[in-house]
């Protein structure tokens, strides 16, 4: 389309075409014969004149397009090139040259890669929510508040619990629960709870607790205080009070490493085993029945089976030790074990297993240990001596140091030997009978 000025004869008239071809206004400017007769200069100066008289009403008519056209996104100051290409509108240029940050809200980590259109849903641009909750559906149904940045980044909705600040209240987040997805806990996030839940520890590890096998916790009837052996860092390395109530039973030395199924025989975790009562547990009564050394089923009364601790300790079932003292007879001298003493086994005294003896410290004769030596004595000879070497009167004279180191007190008997009526050196008696003719 073009702006034109022409002109054509019609009849005895000419007449001047102003105007949009093929369109524009015909005015007539005066009668002639011929066109080429009419053109006097008079007629050329008035059909100049009356174009340029046309120009401005044209120039109104049709302003330039720049001044007219107005852009959709409202204060835009950039070039339409920028977003747009020469072929259409849409779709918009897959980068568009636009400084996201020049604007109040540039763009971090997942929002780097979010079409315009997603946000910008309305032409002008401007108009756009700056909040969360103006782009994203609130899943967790405002329990948790409206500022998701207390627990979520632009890097992603995925999170680590450590940027939970709020959740240091009740049931803080420590050891492995500091590594647990939210919805790990939270199901279902879109209608999941995020207040108010159990903090018990079967709320989340009921079948941990049902599935456990070493122990078997349903079949041994722990209780489902699951925090009382285990802590946050691992269901491994679970400890036990044994030593508190209800089970007062203190793991000590070679307890302390046993497996607890080597005690608590087929899940059999409700033993009511006093800590002495070794020998009635099914861990020790098998060695207390064959123990020959002394023979404990034997003397079951000096040994019984619920007092293994009286003699023995939780270091080592060998190390045996016993209080001699408490019978009413003090093991002293070469009455204590060798090498201390000269005795090699206990049945060197309590023969054929017999710990029922009631000899008195003083009546060694008569015991299964000196009976023999009292009666093969000579020097004098003790069973044809009479009541000063009665056999139950041997630490008269002897004692637990050595047999034959004797010393009797002459002076008891109300004749104390001084003088030559003393043993050799000292006097010049060389033996009892040099004065006691006959043992008398």
């Amino acid at each position: 389309m073009s702006t034109v000025v022409w002109g054509f004869r019609e009849r005895h008239h000419i007449y001047l075409i102003v105007g949009t071809a093929p369109f524009g206004q015909r005015r007539r400017i005066e009668g002639t014969g011929s066109l080429g007769a009419a053109t006097s200069k008079r007629t050329q100066v008035l059909c100049w004149l009356l174009f340029l008289a046309w120009l401005p009403a044209t120039s109104q008519a049709h302003p330039p397009q720049r001044e007219t056209t107005r852009s959709p996104h409202g204060p835009l100051a950039i070039p339409c090139e920028n977003c747009h290409n020469a072929a259409s509108w849409r779709p918009i240029r897959a980068v568009p040259e636009f400084d996201h940050n020049k604007t109040k809200y540039p763009l971090r980590g997942m929002h780097e890669k979010v079409q315009c259109v997603q946000c910008h849903v309305k032409p002008i641009f401007t108009n756009v929510g700056k909040n969360c909750q103006d782009c994203h559906s609130d899943i967790h149904q405002r329990k948790m508040g409206t500022n998701c940045a207390q627990c979520h980044t632009v890097q992603g909705w995925n999170i680590a619990v450590q940027q939970v600040k709020d959740h240091q209240n009740r049931f803080p987040l420590l050891g492995a629960h500091a590594a647990v997805q939210c919805e790990d806990c939270h199901k279902s996030a879109a209608v999941g709870q995020y207040q108010g839940l159990s903090t018990a520890c079967n709320s989340c590890h009921l079948r941990d607790f049902q599935q456990a096998k070493s122990p078997n916790h349903v079949a041994g009837q722990f209780p489902q205080t699951c925090d009382s052996c285990h802590s946050f860092d691992s269901w491994l390395g679970a400890t036990v009070n044994h030593s508190a109530p209800p089970i007062n039973f203190p793991l000590t030395n070679g307890h302390a490493n046993v497996p607890c199924l080597n005690c608590h025989i087929g899940n059999n975790f409700n033993l009511k085993i006093a800590a002495t009562d070794c020998g009635n547990a099914g861990c020790h009564l098998t060695t207390w029945q064959q123990t020959t050394n002394p023979k404990h089923s034997a003397a079951a009364t000096v040994f019984p089976v619920a007092a293994c601790s009286t003699c023995h300790n939780t270091v080592s079932w060998l190390t045996a030790n016993f209080d001699h003292a408490t019978t009413g007879f003090p093991l002293t001298n070469s009455h204590q074990m060798a090498p201390a003493g000269k005795v090699t086994a206990c049945t060197d005294c309590h023969l054929n297993n017999n710990y029922n003896l009631q000899i008195s410290p003083t009546d060694c004769g008569n015991s299964g240990c000196h009976l023999t030596t009292w009666q093969q004595t000579n020097n004098p000879t003790h069973s044809a001596a009479g009541p000063p070497f009665a056999a139950a009167n041997c630490a008269t004279c002897h004692n637990p140091t050595l047999w034959t180191n004797v010393v009797f007190n002459h002076a008891a008997t109300g004749w104390a030997l001084t003088g030559s009526h003393q043993l050799a050196p000292a006097g010049e008696v060389v033996a009892c009978t040099d004065c006691h003719v006959g043992n008398n």
